[in-house]
């Protein structure tokens, strides 16, 4: 056996790198019913549905765009930056976990 063959053994058998565990916690303290509140406020269903039709649901799990837990809670940014909606971390990160617990199901 290779000593990066071996190397690579002990890696796998030491579990994930620190951090990796931590992203699946990232909504844990969320509030979700403040992120409730706040897709309604914000008519997130409404936006969705004119940009991509029928229910608005097509845009959650596109195939490969998002595929992590903080990637969809930076995509949630991203509409509270293009639109200006001046969400505080918090209503964003809130908001994320309430399409995780509907949507995507990040562990």
């Amino acid at each position: 056996m290779r000593l990066s063959q071996m190397f690579l053994m002990v890696m796998l058998m030491s579990g994930p790198p620190t951090g990796w565990a931590q992203q699946a916690d990232i909504f844990r303290d969320a509030d979700l019913k403040l992120g409730e509140e706040m897709i309604e406020t914000h008519k997130c269903v409404a936006c969705h549905q004119l940009r991509f039709g029928g229910d608005g649901s097509s845009i959650y799990r596109p195939k490969g765009r998002i595929n992590t837990a903080p990637f969809l809670r930076g995509m949630v940014e991203q509409c509270n930056t293009e639109l200006n909606l001046g969400m505080f971390p918090e209503e964003v990160a809130a908001i994320a976990a309430v399409l995780n617990r509907d949507h995507y199901k990040f562990k």
